[in-house]
């Protein structure tokens, strides 16, 4: 969430940078409501001044034995005026409000020109592609001829888009997240969290997912408590320091957990609905960094370089790129995506974003670190894949299956899973 009076102040420039990703901003709109709101504040201020100057004259008239009916009346009809100044001060405050959790962050400057995936600027590829002396399957064909994937049994459960690992798919299911949750918390210093799957409007709010994103949300709830089932454990690991003040000497805080993950995903449609690609559940590992807001870039792009650690164990060809400022997330000022070579489309499909939101959630979360001054500053925040377990798993069974229908493993894997191999009617073997 922005500051309105930033916003105001950067004026023009603020309307063009988010024009850059497709926001129109009502400049003269915004500028009203900032301001009806600071004359409502002042008016309550000074109702409330007079009130108190002429409560203390009741009393003192009083007390010299006076007449103070005149003066008592004149004591209720500033309550009520008191009365009205609050009420328009909370309508035109809930006005801003709405209005300001609607617009994006800011686009950076970095973020190229353009709104979608085809205006991406390539920063590097990593490792060559494979190459094969046979037509490459993709993951589904292989896991349902190896039986280690059901979509048919899945579906029967619980509709479309969802899966069922068997055996040693789920075994590799639980080896990756092993993998991943190992990397960032041996090497990359994060602390691994269990978090709650459900989670309140506050929270989903202070990350930004409320309220432009309902419609891609599971909701639940009981009695009269609403509840979301979360689209990534960037909501609930980010929103544990909600409504706090975070001390300098702790940051940059770096926190990791492994969990489902639910999604709608409204409007989606075409490949990405075969497959493990785009599912209403999932597992992800996420990664989320806090930090003081000048460090942010620097937290960032040290955390594509964990995402990136876990291609590299997982020997898997893969490419970054700068998304387009239109192509950006919402939250987010600059994100790097994470591109996976897939073989049987012949091209690079995003594994990991990677995003620095700047203050933008700390703003609207209520997170909050010390300046120089030691004054309270919303802190920054970072989040990133680190990975998500099905989407790995089909580059796994996909860049490194063999001619025979088998799948050749990393060796990462093999400490976990104790096989090298599955064969092409899905067992494993050590050779």
């Amino acid at each position: 969430m922005h500051d309105a009076r930033l916003l105001i102040d950067m004026g023009e420039d603020a309307v063009h940078r988010l024009a850059r990703r497709g926001y129109t901003l009502d400049l003269s709109y915004l500028e009203s409501l900032q301001s009806r709101r600071n004359k409502s504040i002042q008016a309550g201020d000074e109702l409330r001044s007079e009130s108190k100057r002429i409560a203390q004259q009741v009393q003192q008239t009083a007390k010299a034995g006076g007449e103070i009916s005149a003066l008592k009346e004149t004591a209720r009809k500033l309550k009520e005026q008191i009365r009205v100044a609050e009420a328009e001060q909370e309508h035109v405050q809930h006005e801003l409000m709405e209005l300001l959790l609607t617009i994006p962050n800011l686009p950076a400057d970095e973020a190229p020109d353009g709104d979608s995936e085809e205006f991406a600027v390539q920063q590097r590829r990593v490792g060559a592609p494979p190459v094969f002396s046979f037509e490459p399957k993709d993951h589904v064909d292989l896991g349902e001829a190896m039986g280690i994937l059901d979509f048919g049994r899945a579906t029967k459960l619980s509709g479309p888009r969802f899966s069922v690992l068997r055996g040693v798919g789920a075994a590799l299911e639980r080896a990756l997240a092993t993998l991943f949750l190992n990397l960032h918390t041996r090497c990359h210093g994060y602390v691994e969290h269990s978090v709650p799957l459900l989670v309140s409007r506050k929270t989903m709010t202070g990350t930004g997912q409320l309220p432009k994103f309902e419609e891609d949300l599971f909701k639940t709830g009981v009695a009269d408590r609403d509840l979301f089932l979360i689209p990534t454990a960037e909501v609930p690991l980010t929103n544990l320091y909600a409504d706090e003040i975070i001390s300098p000497t702790e940051l940059p805080i770096a926190l990791t957990a492994h969990t489902p993950c639910f999604r709608s995903e409204a409007g989606s449609y075409g490949r990405d609905t075969r497959g493990l690609i785009r599912q209403h559940q999932f597992a992800k590992v996420e990664m989320v960094r806090i930090a003081a807001p000048e460090q942010a870039r620097a937290e960032m792009e040290k955390m594509v370089g964990h995402a990136e650690a876990c291609l590299k164990e997982l020997d898997l060809a893969y490419r970054v790129v700068t998304l387009a400022a239109g192509d950006t997330g919402f939250s987010a000022q600059l994100t790097y995506d994470l591109e996976v070579w897939l073989p049987s489309q012949s091209t690079y499909r995003e594994i990991s974003s990677v995003s620095d939101f700047g203050t933008f959630q700390g703003r609207r979360a209520g997170i909050r670190t010390r300046d120089e001054n030691g004054n309270p500053t919303p802190a920054a925040t970072v989040n990133g894949s680190g990975l998500p377990i099905g989407r790995t798993l089909a580059a796994v069974l996909e860049q490194h299956q063999q001619a025979d229908g088998s799948v050749l493993l990393p060796e990462s894997l093999v400490r976990y899973l104790g096989f090298r191999q599955f064969k092409a009617d899905g067992t494993p073997s050590e050779e």
